[in-house]
């Protein structure tokens, strides 16, 4: 009995002292966006995950500037009014997604069909 009670105490003593791994820190991520389509987008706005910035008009071919995010993943939810019609990405489910971390980052979003896709992210670099 007393060497079962002793085995209890040294797993019970090796679980607490097992360190958690680390994890990325969530952000802040600098997020932009390049208009890979051939019509000029406005009100374009990008959801991360729980904020939501409006960039405003961007044209055909151009980028915007970085907007800082607290928190940004591979995916977000994008509107935009393209010719008086509102377009969207698909919705993001962000439950077993990724974060980007603290870096700057470029969603290529084009238009295809009815929607606005995210074709291709590009970190560029680490923030300072």
């Amino acid at each position: 009995m007393k060497k079962l009670i002793l085995l209890f105490i040294i797993i019970v003593a090796a679980l607490y002292s097992c360190k958690k791994p680390e994890r990325a820190p969530y952000g802040p991520t600098d997020i932009r966006v390049h208009n890979l389509s051939a019509v000029q987008m406005n009100e374009l706005k990008v959801n991360t995950y729980d904020s939501t910035y409006n960039y405003g008009t961007l044209n055909a071919g151009a980028t915007t500037a970085y907007h800082r995010f607290d928190r940004a993943y591979r995916i977000a939810n994008i509107t935009a009014m393209i010719n008086g019609q509102k377009y969207k990405t698909d919705t993001a489910i962000y439950t077993y997604e990724v974060y980007l971390s603290t870096v700057k980052a470029t969603y290529k979003v084009d238009l295809q069909g009815s929607k606005l896709v995210i074709t291709n992210i590009v970190l560029e670099e680490p923030l300072k």
